[in-house]
């Protein structure tokens, strides 16, 4: 099945380039299907791209998908245009009476900022609180993660010494978990980030579930109230140029930035990355809207509480 896209999304001609089957509201409405609502806060500075990235591991899925993009009021984006913006996004104010089979939270560039002192603070701590009882199932993603475990759970976030920037090996605590049916023992995660979070303060919340995590790169994804909540601190959703788009950004600024590890083949950025994340990174989206979402969800979305 389709995922259904607002018309005129620029992530609909890039993916179809792809061989990935979308569809535009107009069309999707002539069929009689209750799709999944999935709500998404994009939190990223280019957030087409961003857009494109989720749509794309999204796209797996036999379900139907119905789309929409969330925004907060109190930030405006410098990097995506306002036409963009007002065409395909919606203040919180305007979707917070409405309830949501799945939510997606993403990243955020502030980590360098106590949580307190993002200035939009206020209004993610709103959408955290509603998203317990007006979402089936939410994933936190990278500065999300740190953000939404600070808030429900009180983890503090801590600064690295240098950032954690490449592909790292995760190991799977419970392989029995829906979340990682079909997963290999070991699957690769891309991380890009300032800041983590550390296993002694997750551990001692009796709520949360360390569920996969890495020697290099540490916790990786936190469960909670049952698959309600995951906290994924890595970029599963991330395309094949990501991490090298940001490492040559980074160059050409002149900013301290190292090559990012176990990602070019040969350690070589010349001969481009080595691709080794997308199987499980298609395989864990399709997970969670099956046995997380879709699995959980009541058909009457106004029962969501």
């Amino acid at each position: 099945m389709p995922l259904t896209l607002p018309d005129r999304l620029p992530a609909i001609d890039l993916l179809k380039q792809e061989n990935i089957f979308v569809m535009g509201t107009s069309r999707a409405t002539a069929q009689d299907i209750r799709p999944l609502r999935i709500v998404v806060l994009n939190l990223m500075p280019i957030k087409i791209t961003t857009e494109t990235d989720l749509i794309r591991v999204l796209s797996n899925t036999p379900l139907q998908l119905e789309l929409s993009f969330m925004k907060i009021k109190s930030h405006t984006s410098k990097n995506t245009p306002v036409e963009h913006m007002k065409a395909f996004y919606h203040d919180f104010e305007l979707l917070r009476h409405q309830k949501f089979d799945g939510m997606i939270i993403t990243g955020a560039p502030v980590e360098h900022l106590a949580f307190e002192d993002v200035n939009y603070w206020g209004e993610m701590q709103e959408i955290f609180a509603w998203a317990r009882t007006h979402v089936t199932s939410t994933l936190y993603i990278c500065w999300a993660a740190q953000a939404g475990l600070y808030y429900h759970y009180g983890v503090p976030k801590y600064p690295l010494p240098e950032k954690k920037f490449g592909i790292f090996a995760q190991r799977i605590a419970d392989p029995f978990l829906p979340i990682f049916r079909g997963f290999d023992d070991v699957f690769q995660m891309p991380h890009s980030r300032h800041t983590e979070v550390r296993r002694e303060d997750i551990e001692a919340v009796k709520e949360l579930s360390i569920i996969a995590e890495s020697e290099e790169s540490g916790v990786s994804i936190v469960m909670a109230r049952g698959g309600r909540e995951f906290f994924i601190t890595g970029h599963l959703e991330y395309s094949p140029l990501t991490l090298d788009t940001e490492y040559r950004r980074d160059l050409a600024k002149g900013l301290p930035i190292q090559m990012p590890q176990h990602y070019y083949r040969d350690d070589d950025p010349e001969q481009g990355p080595l691709v080794t994340w997308r199987a499980h990174a298609n395989l864990l989206f399709t997970n969670w809207l099956n046995y997380y979402v879709y699995q959980e969800t009541p058909y009457d979305i106004d029962e969501i509480h």
